[in-house]
């Protein structure tokens, strides 16, 4: 090795032949800089921490998740579920209650045209009208019937979906709350003696068949099934039947209450005024769209 205090080469030894240096000095720093230059770099590791799932996305799993099973169960045994339905069901309740309220806006604002499909097809068929038109005006008739199913009037009549949807299903929930209290209140003078959370828990435990029907509806609807309009009607008369089976689920506390008779038919009386309203809302919304469909000149030119 040559000696680093003079540069001379020498075979070995401990000492440099030349000028004494010591060598074994001199050899173990060359070997501690050729061990520091070729040692790896190591960067420092930081221990992994698995990524915690959002807690509200955890909640909306667990929420939707019971809620599934509630409902189907409550398909398959709804006498069974309703009755051992207890506050503990409350937001169950709510989800179906909510649901068979929005139902019904989408349901119209996807099926609407088929509606009035079907209402004008009910008035070419009465007798007066029929029995004057020709062979020929029947024909037209049909051809703007299918022109009609092939062109997006929604487009034309800028008919807004936030603005009927959210409008009419917070109506209708107001109107489902309305009938809701009223059962309850119908109830409490029947002398049943319960909570309201665990009342409005049996009450739209019982809604789930109706709320199937609507949600079933819907998805006619938006296929393009006129049949839809059938599951509609069986999901808001089946509101009849709610009132009496939930009233008649609990038992009397005592002898002198309001008969079960009367309370139900109280509560029919509130239904129908509800509906009433319904309609009414739900009228004002078609009058509109036919004002627009006749202010439309882009309508008038396609016929």
């Amino acid at each position: 090795m040559n000696c680093s205090n003079c540069g001379h080469f020498n075979d070995g030894g401990k000492f440099c032949v030349k000028c004494g240096y010591k060598l074994q000095e001199e050899a173990a720093v060359s070997q501690a800089a050729a061990a520091s230059e070729y040692q790896p770099q190591h960067q420092p590791q930081t221990a992994y921490v698995p990524q915690q799932p959002n807690q509200r996305v955890r909640q909306a799993k667990k929420v939707s998740k019971s809620f599934f099973s509630y409902f189907a169960e409550g398909i398959k045994n709804p006498t069974a579920t309703a009755q051992a339905a207890g506050e503990s069901q409350f937001v169950n309740a709510l989800i179906t209650v909510i649901l068979y309220a929005l139902s019904i806006p989408i349901m119209l604002y996807a099926g609407w045209k088929l509606l009035l499909i079907q209402f004008v097809r009910s008035m070419f068929k009465l007798p007066v009208i029929s029995a004057e038109m020709d062979p020929s005006d029947i024909e037209e008739f049909n051809m703007g019937i299918n022109f009609i199913k092939a062109t997006d009037i929604n487009s034309i009549i800028h008919f807004n979906f936030t603005d009927f949807v959210f409008k009419q299903g917070i109506l209708i929930f107001i109107g489902l709350a309305v009938i809701i209290g009223a059962t309850y209140i119908a109830a409490k003078f029947g002398k049943v003696d319960v909570s309201f959370k665990e009342f409005f828990s049996r009450f739209g435990t019982f809604l789930i068949i109706p709320t199937a029907l609507l949600l079933i509806g819907l998805v006619l609807a938006f296929l393009h099934v006129e049949y839809f309009s059938y599951f509609m009607n069986f999901g808001l008369l089946s509101i009849f039947l709610v009132v009496p089976f939930t009233i008649a689920s609990f038992k009397q506390s005592g002898t002198n209450g309001l008969d079960r008779i009367y309370s139900t038919l109280t509560v029919y009386v509130v239904i129908t005024i509800v509906l009433t309203f319904i309609a009414n809302g739900l009228g004002e919304e078609a009058r509109t769209i036919i004002t627009r469909m006749g202010d439309s000149t882009e309508l008038n030119d396609l016929f």
